[in-house]
């Protein structure tokens, strides 16, 4: 086992490179503990360069529909009329603190995921 951190665009390149080759050995071997350590090390290289920003409020809501299988007609309990819904889900109105407990619950979602801000569409 040679592993090292990753300083270095070549250093992760090498580490993806070996990591496909050990990612499906048997448990228990020497190949499958070091392709533990080994993604644990791009893990953390990957989060430091290559953040992936979570979604706004809305982009949330709408990739939970589809997980979930809704159609905005569904979220009208925890919205408001079927226009309403239209106009949050195209941001042209902003969630609203009654919204955003039901959104919660139904979906759930957690609050902090929905309270952040974003920018409605004019």
């Amino acid at each position: 086992m040679n592993i090292k951190v990753i300083k270095t665009e070549a250093d992760y390149q090498q580490a993806l490179n070996r990591f496909e080759v050990i990612f499906d050995a048997p448990i228990g071997t020497p190949e499958s503990d070091e392709a533990d350590v080994l993604g644990l090390i791009i893990d953390d290289y990957e989060k430091k360069h290559y953040p992936i920003e979570s979604p706004d409020p809305i982009e949330a809501i709408k990739i939970r529909m589809e997980e979930l299988q809704l159609k905005q007609i569904d979220l009208i309990n925890e919205i408001g009329g079927k226009s309403r819904v239209s106009e949050v889900l195209n941001r042209k109105r902003k969630l609203t603190v009654e919204m955003i407990r039901k959104l919660t619950a139904r979906l759930n979602l957690s609050p902090e995921t929905l309270i952040r801000d974003y920018q409605l569409v004019r």
